[in-house]
């Protein structure tokens, strides 16, 4: 609908202007023009439940049931910019949620492997990225801090929850040269972290901006 094309204009250019606003924390001046056309083109609105779609694209976080809640679209495009999204390479995501971070990496990579701790979410999420075409998206109910081993390494981990810690599971399942981007507790709430795999197998770790998620559960 022109309404919705309209209002997902408008997201985007609210998530340009953060970018702008937190480079001086992400190392990011812009969100790259593959991200861009990708939030540009998924249909957030069919992703979040029904009496959410009116506000399907402010720029804050909405709730999805089972008290979990859809990330705010600059958290989605930061996240999916940091592991430098490429064709042709496959990417985890811990979390699924709805399917919005699925959908939009699907957009920019070759294979999405998605798992979400909660069965309804996960059986409503691979339901609708179905039924809007998304069918290199995969979706499992089941432990994401365990990864995905079979489908593993991955050249890129995206984890939607906060984790005490980094699970070693995940950056044993990165290629080197792979990114994973998770929010890790931290003595004043959460920090939103990029570690990559180095092709010697040890890992680097970086700080990006305060972050606040839902909790990983296992």
């Amino acid at each position: 609908m022109a309404a919705y094309a309209a209002q997902r204009e408008r997201m985007v250019a609210e998530v340009e202007a953060m970018y702008a606003e937190t480079a001086a924390e992400t190392g990011l001046a812009a969100m790259s023009s593959a991200v861009r056309a990708a939030l540009g083109k998924v249909e957030r609105h069919r992703l979040v439940p029904p009496d959410e779609a009116s506000r399907a694209y402010g720029n804050f976080p909405l709730p999805i049931g089972a008290g979990q809640t859809i990330s705010q679209p600059y958290i989605v495009a930061l996240s999916t910019d940091l592991i430098e999204p490429r064709a042709g390479q496959v990417v985890l995501e811990v979390g699924t949620g709805c399917g919005y971070q699925a959908a939009v990496l699907s957009e920019l990579v070759a294979r999405v492997y998605s798992i979400e701790l909660v069965p309804e979410l996960a059986a409503g999420a691979a339901e609708r990225l179905k039924r809007l075409g998304y069918d290199h998206v995969e979706v499992r109910a089941g432990d994401g801090a365990k990864g995905w081993p079979e489908h593993g390494p991955f050249d890129g981990i995206i984890v939607t929850a906060g984790a005490p810690e980094v699970p070693q599971h995940l950056v044993d399942q990165l290629k080197p040269g792979g990114r994973l981007v998770i929010p890790v507790n931290v003595a004043m709430g959460q920090e939103l972290i990029v570690v990559t795999r180095r092709e010697d197998g040890k890992t680097e770790s970086r700080p990006v901006l305060p972050v606040a998620f839902v909790p990983l559960r296992h």
